[in-house]
């Protein structure tokens, strides 16, 4: 499909009748040599231009991006679940790094971590950030956002909730808050900061009538106000209701709009937290257990105390066979240091218990869904996904992201909108293919330093030929001050999980790990997964190294290294 064609055939088809009338009308001229008008094409152009922006009927768009999301969590909403039976799914949906901000950067520009080089979530080295909003903005990303693109080709951009880690209000030399810089590619500016992460007491930000960003207090209610009230301020209701502000004003506009909406649930709270509510995964207070009662409160379509360890793929699974393996010359193997040799401390007990309060959290993400989709409408293409998953007492690392395996890369992608087929996706997708998309929508052209590749096409087209490849990396990273991902209450591991490259295809992942966390010297060992069992059960790059699913594998996860941008396209094929 390519949605932007209709729009612009149709503008240039009216620019033509108009210029036909006018000439039944007026006549032939004789025109100067040198004038305006002896240029055959310059009158037509700028009429079809000046048309085209007063019947632009190019499709709103809006963009809802959730945090840490799991994807067993997905069968427990019911709004999520009719969008994905009434729009595309797709299936082998993943992420470039299972990292909160590498991950979200990449989606913002459409590039890879080792070209945004934002790599953590902290800047580590002030001089030499290589993570957080630091990075993100030194290093030119911030004129690389997709939205800006948008911009310029007449979309109305709006951002609500979430954005780059460590984008937060400093202090001033008066003792007062001052908020963040004012980001270029986005009209309208609420960005949650920092204390959203424990769904009450926090700031958010709007633009002023000068264009300046200024910020707004959402103070935490007393334990004497009311459920309604409480949840009025809780982050997800705050940012659904910034998001509803922006679709009631835009709507009508002559102009499409874009609309981005990144909720913080279901991430973990960080120190902070309501009183008296102590899980690390705080729901809205009409979704929360009865005192008492932990298997109450609202799991949405399922019963909570129908949610089991069971439904955590790969649970408990025994890590002893999942070191990884050296490759030396001549093909021949042996086994390297196993990396995952942190203490397993996260309980059954502790494990059930986050699962059901994190499906109780994502319940207040499902409804804003259903308020977004009844006030956008059938003709605004509505994107949901993740900036990554979450492993909960999987692959013996406790509770966290940040490695290769399914439960950390691979997150939902459901679209629904015009001329969207219903029904599932077989094409490998990845969220640095989100910018091309969403250009690609809008008629605007894709710079040449995006890594991704547009999937709109599949959308109205299910059979198309598209990615069969999807790629990962990751940078290890000891935790710095203003880590957001530690995972304390999971008993997380983001500390151990060593510098990766991985691809991933329908026969197998292949993870090549660098051992060596000094940053200055490399020591690979390989992980290889046949995915017999639904889960990354057992290594056997030693016996299946040589074979031909594995040869490809490696083949294009040497040729991904340091890949400039339209060679890491072209491998994803």
């Amino acid at each position: 499909m390519k949605p932007k064609w209709s729009a612009l055939l149709g503008a240039a088809l009216l620019a033509v009748v108009a210029l036909i009338a006018g000439l039944l009308v007026l006549g032939p001229k004789t025109v100067a040599a040198g004038s305006a008008a002896a240029d055959p094409s310059a009158a037509p152009v700028e009429d079809a231009a000046e048309l085209a922006a007063t019947t632009d009927e190019r499709p709103n768009m809006v963009l809802i991006l959730m945090d840490d999301f799991s994807l067993e969590l997905l069968r427990t909403m019911p709004e999520a679940t009719r969008m994905a039976a009434e729009g595309a799914t797709y299936q082998n949906s993943f992420v470039i790094d299972s990292l909160c901000c590498p991950s979200r950067a990449a989606l913002l520009t459409g590039q890879t971590p080792h070209h945004t080089k934002v790599l953590t979530n902290t800047q580590n080295d002030p001089e030499h950030p290589v993570g957080g909003w630091s990075a993100f903005q030194r290093y030119g990303n911030v004129e690389k956002q997709f939205s800006i693109g948008l911009q310029e080709t007449g979309y109305t951009t709006g951002f609500v909730g979430k954005y780059i880690n460590a984008y937060e209000a400093t202090i001033g030399a008066d003792g007062k808050r001052v908020p963040p810089p004012k980001v270029p590619g986005w009209d309208s500016w609420n960005a949650l900061l920092g204390g959203a992460y424990g769904g009450w007491g926090y700031q958010s930000t709007f633009l002023d009538g000068n264009g300046a960003v200024q910020l707004r207090n959402h103070p935490r209610p007393p334990p004497s106000a009311s459920t309604a009230v409480k949840d009025a301020g809780y982050a997800t209701n705050v940012t659904r209701d910034y998001a509803l502000d922006f679709i009631e004003e835009h709507r009508d506009d002559e102009e499409p709009y874009f609309l981005e909406i990144a909720a913080y649930g279901p991430h973990s709270r960080l120190g902070h937290h309501y009183p008296g509510l102590d899980t690390w995964f705080p729901p809205a207070f009409a979704d929360q257990a009865p005192a008492g009662d932990p298997a109450g409160g609202n799991c949405g379509q399922l019963e909570c105390a129908d949610l089991t360890l069971k439904d955590l793929v790969g649970y408990g699974d025994d890590r002893w066979d999942n070191a990884p393996t050296y490759l030396g010359r001549g093909g021949r193997t042996s086994q390297a240091p196993a990396w995952r040799t942190n203490k397993v401390s996260l309980t059954d007990q502790t494990a059930l218990s986050q699962y059901r309060d994190r499906a109780r959290m994502v319940q207040s993400i499902d409804r804003m869904i259903t308020q977004v989709r009844k006030a956008a409408g059938d003709d605004t293409y509505i994107v949901l996904t993740s900036d990554n998953g979450f492993h909960l007492g999987q692959h013996q690392l406790n509770g966290g992201k940040g490695a290769p395996y399914d439960s950390d890369t691979r997150v939902p992608m459901v679209v629904v909108g015009p001329d969207v087929v219903p029904g599932r996706r077989s094409q490998f997708v990845n969220n640095i293919d989100l910018a091309p998309t969403f250009l690609d929508i809008a008629g605007a052209p894709t710079p040449s330093y995006v890594s991704g590749s547009s999937f709109a096409e599949t959308l109205s087209r299910p059979r198309l030929p598209g990615g069969r490849y999807a790629f990962f990396e990751h940078t290890y990273a000891k935790s710095h001050p203003g880590e957001v991902d530690l995972d304390k209450g999971s008993g997380g591991t983001i500390d151990i999980i060593p510098s990766y490259i991985a691809v991933r295809g329908s026969q197998g992942l292949l993870v090549r790990f660098d051992l060596d966390n000094s940053w200055k010297g490399t020591d690979y060992a390989y992980e290889l997964y046949r995915y017999d069992r639904p889960w990354e059960d057992r290594n056997v790059f030693a016996e299946d190294h040589a074979k031909p699913y594995a040869r490809d594998l490696m083949r294009r996860l040497n040729a991904y290294e340091g890949c400039a941008p339209a060679v890491c396209r072209a491998l994803t094929r």
